[in-house]
């Protein structure tokens, strides 16, 4: 398992070549993209003034003079008349060229998102991949943590000789207390016992006397 985390490990770096050349499409696409907007713009307001250079001969037009002065010339109305055909068959030429121009960039501004949303993607997924694969890892090593736990064999009979040693030696250890206990005890105190007679003699023969059979009587005895 090890093998393959580190395996998956590799998967997930070999991920940044391809993010970089996602990154280097979307760079690219943007600058094409920024092109055909700057060259909308441009024909829009070309577009913009021939309209009104048309819509300035149309009026004149309609007005039915024979002769009209532009910038210091003077034309026929013939003449006004084919330069305003010309103009609007070039007109919508260009308005056609700007119409296809505008559906180009709208498209291309559609992918360029998508490819932007691709890469955001890609690198949300390197980096949710790189936090499961590091879990992964964790886990991992708490398994085995757990194996090598459950799979160690506690040696239970050296456990109860170390135990009843350790109970030995408290009994050990309580007997002597006791024993020092008692010896201070006789030790150390104050006697009160009566001392014994100084003529044991005449209290055995008190004791002897009396209902008891006498002295002489006790003197026949065999003592044998």
């Amino acid at each position: 398992m090890e093998f393959e985390i580190e395996r998956a490990r590799k998967m997930i770096r070999d991920l940044d070549p391809e993010i970089r050349q996602q990154m280097h499409v979307i760079a690219k696409e943007e600058v094409e993209v920024e092109r055909l907007q700057r060259e909308v713009a441009a024909l829009t307001g070309s577009l913009d003034t021939q309209q009104a250079h048309i819509m300035r001969l149309k009026t004149d037009l309609e007005s039915g003079d024979d002769v009209y002065q532009y910038a210091g010339h003077k034309y026929t109305a013939d003449q006004v008349r084919n330069d305003l055909a010309n103009r609007f068959k070039r007109f919508k030429t260009k308005d056609a060229t700007l119409a296809s121009l505008q559906q180009i960039t709208e498209a291309r501004n559609k992918s360029l998102t998508a490819a932007r949303d691709n890469l955001e993607g890609m690198r949300v997924a390197k980096r949710q991949l790189e936090v499961e694969i590091e879990n992964i890892e964790a886990q991992r090593k708490m398994v085995l943590a757990a194996n090598t736990t459950c799979q160690y064999k506690f040696d239970d009979s050296h456990l109860s000789r170390v135990k009843q040693l350790v109970a030995d030696l408290q009994t050990r250890l309580e007997v002597d207390r006791k024993l020092q206990d008692v010896e201070v005890e006789y030790q150390g105190q104050i006697p009160l016992a009566e001392p014994a007679p100084e003529n044991i003699v005449d209290e055995v023969t008190t004791y002897f006397n009396g209902p008891r059979e006498s002295v002489a009587e006790l003197s026949t005895i065999d003592l044998n």
